[in-house]
């Protein structure tokens, strides 16, 4: 069941879901809500010098991703322009918290952002009790263009939905064998981070075999 605006004004009234900082009035929709662009944002560095001497990065699924990537803080009234064929991760400027047992969110593109230009490939879920800031992966799809974005425009939509049953905050924090990796997380904290060790060991050394054998 995806809730409307007055069942989502109902749930901010009673704490079950906030933002911080509070929406405005510009973000209320009928059966969703947009979040703003943050300060927070991410690029992808190419290369670092090491010891060895130069080395060009590789993004590997099984390691941290922090050192693959330039954070940049800007102040409200600057603005990121985005290189034809770039892509970049940025933060939203509202942390979401969800209170309700009941609560989930999944996050959509706006259409008017895709018009100029941009992919935001969000199909991302806020899990139940989830409570941070969201990632947002843009990525500038033209040829020729160089495409200009502002901290504090609305830059995705956030729809929620009732679960069939309630989840603790302990059942809805648990991802497979882990606990939730960006739980709590903060604008300046949303590198990649890497699953649990002994998966990506077992993947590293393609016992998928043994992998399969880990009890659901």
């Amino acid at each position: 069941m995806i809730l409307t605006r007055n069942e989502i004004k109902d749930l901010i009234l009673a704490k079950k879901l906030v933002f911080e900082p509070e929406l405005d009035g510009y973000q209320n929709q009928p059966h969703a809500v947009d979040l703003r662009l943050g300060t927070t944002f991410y690029i992808s560095k190419m290369w670092k010098l090491t010891e060895k001497g130069r080395e060009i990065l590789t993004v590997d699924v099984t390691e941290s991703a922090e050192d693959t990537f330039e954070k940049i803080e800007l102040q409200p009234g600057q603005f990121f322009e985005l290189a034809p064929g770039e892509s970049i991760i940025a933060s939203t400027l509202e942390k979401v918290s969800l209170h309700a047992d009941n609560l989930m969110g999944i996050l959509y593109p706006r259409s008017s952002i895709n018009r100029r230009g941009l992919s935001v490939d969000l199909t991302g879920i806020v899990d139940a009790h989830y409570s941070g800031n969201l990632m947002i992966p843009i990525f500038n799809k033209t040829t020729n263009q160089v495409i200009r974005i502002y901290p504090g425009e609305r830059i995705c939509q956030l729809v929620f939905q009732k679960l069939i049953s309630n989840l603790s905050h302990a059942e809805a924090n648990l991802h497979g064998k882990i606990l939730a990796k960006y739980e709590g997380a903060k604008a300046d904290e949303l590198t990649l981070k890497k699953d649990d060790d002994l998966e990506i060991e077992l993947i590293r050394k393609g016992d998928l075999e043994e992998l399969k054998k880990i009890k659901f």
